[in-house]
């Protein structure tokens, strides 16, 4: 092989390695990996945890206290083996269920049947806590997805920063939904856990 032959396969890779270099600096920001992280592909939309009226074990009582999720992709999201925990524990993991694009689903506690649009932990006792307490979505792989706090956040007050959670995780103030839902504040129950 000639020395001109060497230099010229030498001078295409280096020119190759450069449009590389170029090329992925120009990217946007959402080309080059880093779409999708300020906003997970399902998250929790709204929460009902203070149902209304007095709080019963009936089946009626207990389904007034739900979770919404949303996916907010154009696909659909496989929810089998995600969970939903408050801070004392308790979760609920979701079976054989698919959440279409754009849709919502509402996670009740109590027993019910089924449907594409309502789900039921099938549960005889409240989950929520009305003064105070934090919702946790985990994916299939134990991985954080969102979160949904009100109230003082019991296990740790100083981790807030505004709308933000510590470390980039989303964090929603509770007191403050969407559309103008109503104000939720537990005081009709002394703050303690149903």
């Amino acid at each position: 092989m000639s020395v001109s032959t060497v230099s010229a396969r030498r001078l295409a890779a280096t020119a190759v390695a450069a449009a590389a270099v170029l090329g992925a600096a120009a990217l946007p920001a959402s080309a080059a990996g880093h779409q999708g992280q300020d906003r997970p592909r399902v998250e929790i939309s709204d929460v009902q945890y203070d149902a209304p009226g007095f709080d019963t074990r009936s089946h009626r009582s207990l389904n007034k206290e739900w979770v919404e999720l949303t996916n907010t992709t154009r696909h659909a999201v496989n929810l089998h083996g995600w969970t939903l925990s408050d801070e004392d524990g308790d979760t609920y993991t979701f079976r054989r269920y698919r959440l279409a694009p754009r849709a919502t689903v509402r996670i009740h506690t109590g027993e019910g049947r089924d449907t594409r649009t309502d789900l039921y932990q099938d549960r005889s006792r409240h989950v929520w806590d009305n003064s105070s307490d934090t919702i946790t979505l985990r994916n299939d792989r134990h991985r954080f997805v969102d979160e949904y706090s009100w109230g003082r956040n019991r296990h740790d007050d100083d981790r807030h920063d505004g709308d933000r959670h510590r470390d980039g995780d989303r964090h929603r103030d509770g007191d403050r939904h969407r559309d103008g839902d109503r104000r939720h504040d537990g005081s009709r129950h002394g703050g303690d856990r149903h």
